[in-house]
């Protein structure tokens, strides 16, 4: 037996249909690692070290949780610039600069945190997953050293609360108890509180808090008029707070201790009515929530009473009250002059 027949003889019209079937088998893998290498470079300007876990707009005190809301604006993959118009005209510090501040973490597990002032750009190019969105779900707490799931767990454990002057001024700690359940920014009214403290004056939402951190004990105001965030207070929509048997007075002072003086000057309202010959109205519950125990300083008018009980005649406040432990007094002011005790 001769090679020849073990091996069948070569042919030269057979290379040219092998060859073009090898060049197309390499030209379709240079294909497709020239694929492989352009879709790495797309995900690359989307697949950043950094994964984003929270993200808030505003100053350090005055803050909002704007991280579903960044997570939309992702999902467009435009440049963005830093605005309250980028946040549905929310201004959670009116009048002060305000910057995002985006929480991230990377594959490592370090923490590092972004903050873009306003008006400047946002570069997704960072972040993973910017433009999925697949992003905002860790714990982080913006502004604050948080636990929890971060949407209403600030910096501050509030304590107590009081609405209106130095003075004349009512604990509305409850009340606000009741108003954050409802989880949305709030607007500091007198109808807020079914109170009006001081009636002609402009009053503040004195909030007693304690940073959690520091276990600093400090107040935070709010002029009449102005927005509320719950972002910075611990469990604010979850309103499991102020109930610590907290009972500070204007200035904060445990006890009950005022601005107006110590104890022996505490005023006590026994009785107090508002109109002209036998048409009166019962003020007193009024002039306690007013006073709390302070010094009274109120206009009287038909504000007061909320009513006018005898319309077309000038009428008069009577007061029964007693200072401190002392005996009982009367007090008989005119309607359009003022009341002051003591």
């Amino acid at each position: 037996m001769t090679i020849s027949t073990l091996m069948p003889a070569w042919r030269p019209d057979t290379a040219p249909a092998r060859m073009p079937r090898m060049l197309k088998a390499a030209l379709m893998l240079l294909l497709a690692l020239m694929a492989l290498m352009t879709g790495s470079r797309a995900f690359a300007r989307d697949d950043g070290e950094w994964m984003i876990e929270r993200a808030s707009y505003g100053t350090p005190l005055r803050n909002i949780d704007v991280t579903d809301t960044l997570r939309q604006l992702a999902r467009r993959d435009d440049r963005v610039r830093v605005s309250n118009a980028l946040f549905d005209n929310k201004d959670p510090a009116y009048g002060q600069e305000k910057r995002l501040r985006i929480e991230a973490r990377n594959r490592a597990g370090e923490t590092r945190t972004f903050e873009f002032r306003e008006g400047s750009i946002i570069d997704g190019n960072d972040f993973v997953g910017w433009r999925d969105g697949n992003w905002g779900r860790g714990d982080g707490n913006g502004y604050g050293n948080g636990y929890g799931d971060g949407r209403d767990d600030g910096t501050y454990v509030i304590l107590g609360a009081r609405y209106g002057v130095q003075g004349a001024h009512i604990d509305v700690t409850k009340e606000l108890r009741r108003i954050a359940r409802s989880d949305a920014r709030v607007r500091v009214t007198n109808s807020l509180f079914d109170d009006d403290p001081a009636v002609g004056r402009a009053k503040t939402l004195r909030i007693f808090v304690r940073n959690r951190s520091t276990g600093e004990e400090r107040y935070l105001d709010y002029r009449e008029g102005s927005w509320i965030d719950g972002n910075q207070f611990v469990g604010w929509g979850r309103g499991d707070w102020g109930q610590s048997g907290w009972n500070g007075g204007w200035d904060g002072r445990p006890g009950g201790g005022d601005d107006y003086g110590p104890p022996s000057e505490r005023v006590t309202i026994v009785r107090a009515t508002y109109g002209s010959g036998g048409r009166y109205v019962d003020v007193t519950q009024r002039l306690r929530n007013i006073s709390r125990g302070g010094r009274l300083d109120v206009r009287v008018d038909n504000d007061l009473a909320d009513s006018d009980p005898a319309y077309g005649e000038p009428k008069v406040l009577t007061v029964y009250y007693v200072i401190g432990r002392g005996r009982e007094q009367t007090a008989v002011v005119r309607e359009g002059d003022r009341l002051r005790l003591p």
